[in-house]
């Protein structure tokens, strides 16, 4: 009996240490991940791949937001489809497009925490994301003040794009660049969060659907443009000179303040 309590004892105590050591290796590997990812970036960008074509789709999008101003039966689609909400739903209201908008972008960088790695590291990743941001954030503000379009809810004139939409295409699109070469499942969670939030901007009468259109056109734009021109941009703020000293230039964030880090060799 006790030889069998000692054996008993003795497999326990195998488990909980083997169960430990299981532990603390996953705990080792995250941290390598993370560290790994943020604190290294190679010398240069190649080249990142986005045909050309397939910028048509999202221009076409923004031609059918823009077609509103002046073709008629475009512009009376809006009001149709606005009265369709307003007849079916005339009740809802809900927020929660402001946090479908995030989602991409939260999958994207958890992903990556979790040790599937999308095309890029943290630095480059980050650095086209804010890229994009600026891309649309420009493009959409403007428009707003110059097309001063009221909303169907009638609380301001900013209607045309859709913000909310245009961030949210970003994001789904950015998932995308990062993650469709491994599984198309990732764009469609993208994309569907996207057109999702279109959804409830219009159902919150918050936008029209050109609005909406419009704005979704614009955040793929913003994204695919920021993947093209990115490695341009990287490759002359990192690079190798003449006499072989390596320069480089790379965004920060410490004690909760953004800024820039520049390095040379001597």
């Amino acid at each position: 009996m006790k030889k069998i309590i000692f054996v008993l004892f003795c497999i326990i105590s195998f488990g909980v240490n083997a169960q430990n050591t299981i532990k603390d290796t996953a705990k080792k590997k995250l941290g390598d991940t993370i560290k790994k990812d943020i604190l290294t970036a190679p010398d240069t960008v190649k080249k990142l791949h986005s045909n050309p074509l397939s910028l048509i789709p999202p221009a076409v999008l923004v031609a059918y937001g823009a077609s509103s101003f002046f073709i008629h039966p475009v512009r009376n689609l809006d009001y149709y489809i606005q009265g369709r909400y307003q007849r079916i739903t005339p009740d809802f209201k809900t927020n929660a497009e402001s946090y479908f908008l995030f989602a991409p972008v939260a999958i994207v960088y958890g992903l990556d925490l979790v040790g599937v790695e999308g095309k890029n590291r943290f630095v480059d990743r980050t650095a086209l994301l804010g890229l994009s941001a600026t891309f649309l954030g420009i493009t959409e503000l403007s428009l707003k003040h110059v097309t001063h379009r009221l909303r169907p809810n009638l609380a301001d004139y900013y209607s045309f794009p859709s913000g909310h939409t245009g961030a949210a295409f970003l994001a789904a699109e950015f998932m995308a660049q990062e993650y469709s070469s491994k599984s198309p499942v990732y764009t469609v969670i993208g994309y569907t969060f996207a057109v999702t939030t279109g959804i409830f901007r219009m159902a919150n009468r918050d936008h029209w659907f050109s609005d909406v259109v419009a704005g979704a056109g614009f955040g793929i734009l913003s994204t695919k443009a920021a993947y093209l021109v990115y490695p341009y941009i990287r490759n002359k703020l990192t690079h190798t000179d003449k006499q072989g000293r390596k320069a480089t230039l790379m965004p920060t964030y410490q004690n909760g303040a953004p800024g820039l880090s520049f390095a040379m060799q001597l």
